[in-house]
């Protein structure tokens, strides 16, 4: 493995341990919540974690189908999540992959930066599961400061919501957040 593709598996571990805290906390009751991604329910928002786990899982394979709608919620979300985000970090962690670039939409990716990609995708909608059950789970620090050139490199409107302002000295987590549109409290 490369030293990009090693450092995006051990953030992609930490994205999943932070994030695995969160969805330990989702119901059936509360799938219905409304979460921080617009025009969203928590049911939606796991079935779209779903959905990308499946198309980093695929990624390993050397290229990733387009996206399609998130499925239908269900009890058993959380159960599906937990499955194939082990896959996903045995996958890449084992080094299954042996491509040197994965086809995303036609263009070739670097695996490494893909992996670094699913651990921010992992770890900010931890975050949005985390808020919408009300729980006290702000992203680490150290992960936070790992991400942020991610989310700076790599998000953008299509995929996140619109960057929003932070005030000067924010820490870390708070800018990660708002450079893919959430709000979170400084401090």
């Amino acid at each position: 493995m490369t030293a990009l593709l090693d450092d995006g598996v051990e953030l992609l571990d930490r994205s999943l341990a932070y994030t695995r805290v969160a969805l330990a906390a989702v119901r059936p009751t509360t799938l219905t919540r409304r979460t921080p991604c617009a025009r969203w329910d928590l049911g939606t928002l796991l079935a779209h974690m779903d959905d990308a786990l499946d198309a980093f899982l695929e990624a390993a394979g050397g290229s990733v189908r387009t996206l399609t709608s998130p499925g239908e919620p269900g009890v058993g979300a959380v159960d599906s999540l937990q499955r194939k985000a082990c896959a996903l970090l045995g996958t890449w962690s084992g080094g299954r992959s042996q491509h040197e670039a994965v086809v995303v939409g036609g263009a070739p990716v670097a695996p490494g930066l893909l992996v670094v990609a699913a651990a921010l995708e992992i770890t900010v909608h931890g975050w949005d599961v985390a808020t919408t059950l009300g729980l006290d789970h702000p992203v680490p620090p150290a992960l936070a400061a790992a991400l942020l050139p991610v989310a700076r490199a790599t998000a953008d409107a299509h995929h996140f919501a619109e960057p929003l302002p932070v005030p000067r000295g924010a820490p870390d987590d708070v800018r990660l957040l708002a450079a893919l549109g959430r709000r979170a409290a400084a401090g």
